[in-house]
């Protein structure tokens, strides 16, 4: 059982907008920002400004990576399956993901990795690899699946895998928790607080990495779920430093 979970790396990042304000991005940004904004749904009726700060960390034009939490299973006593997580955490994004690039390579076989998350393939996946791009750094190979057959790419989506091949509609990380009953990881903040915790508290990094870290514990345990696995007892759960 744990020979088949070894070579997946259960993965969940979090992003904020480049800058705090729109002002403080170039004046070409702001441009390409005001065009974009006039066809994102705006049912508040925020202006241009107040809708960067509220939207833009999810386009990876104009958000950035603040951190990327990891989760890795191994076996423990009696063959029960155990969960370590960690997570790469800087305001530095070109310093966070070359740490998580160099992680990729030499803790794993880039032949056999799988990174899982969920909702992985729409966002988490393509936003690392863009942003990678934009700092210039080459993608791992597990990222760089340019020209590669659909059954070569090494990915997995909890939400794909929900789905069962209906592309209708968009599941919640967390209704899959509460559904399955595996703890919530929005105790503490949701993904629409993710901005204003980084750029309004001193200590908000710090706080969103810890976030970030149970949403890939929620993500593990929703992935054993949809393969008939037991889940990880909090006893055989470890938060490495």
């Amino acid at each position: 059982m744990i020979r088949d979970l070894k070579n997946i790396l259960v993965i969940d990042i979090e992003t904020v907008s480049a800058s705090e304000h729109l002002e403080e991005i170039s004046p070409a940004m702001q441009k390409h920002w005001q065009r974009k904004s006039i066809f994102i749904k705006n049912d508040d009726e925020l202006s241009a400004e107040q809708l960067y700060f509220d939207r833009a960390a999810i386009y990876a034009e104009f958000g950035k990576v603040i951190v990327i939490a990891v989760g890795i299973f191994h076996q423990v006593e009696q063959g029960e399956i155990g969960l370590r997580v960690m997570s790469f955490a800087n305001h530095d994004e070109k310093q966070l993901l070359n740490d998580f690039k160099t992680f990729l390579e030499t803790k794993f076989d880039q032949e056999t990795l799988q990174l899982c998350a969920h909702n992985g393939k729409e966002f988490d996946f393509p936003y690392l690899s863009r942003r990678m791009f934009v700092n210039r750094l080459g993608l791992p190979y597990t990222l760089d699946i340019s020209g590669r057959k659909p059954w070569e790419v090494q990915h997995i989506d909890t939400m794909e895998l929900w789905k069962f091949g209906d592309r209708k509609s968009f599941t919640s990380l967390d209704l899959l928790a509460n559904l399955f009953d595996i703890p919530s990881s929005k105790d503490d903040i949701d993904g629409s607080q993710v901005n204003p915790v980084y750029y309004q508290e001193e200590s908000g990094l710090e706080r969103i990495a810890r976030y970030c870290e149970r949403d890939v514990v929620v993500t593990a345990q929703l992935y054993l779920q949809l393969k008939n696995l037991p889940l990880i007892t909090e006893a055989h759960t470890t938060f490495v430093s």
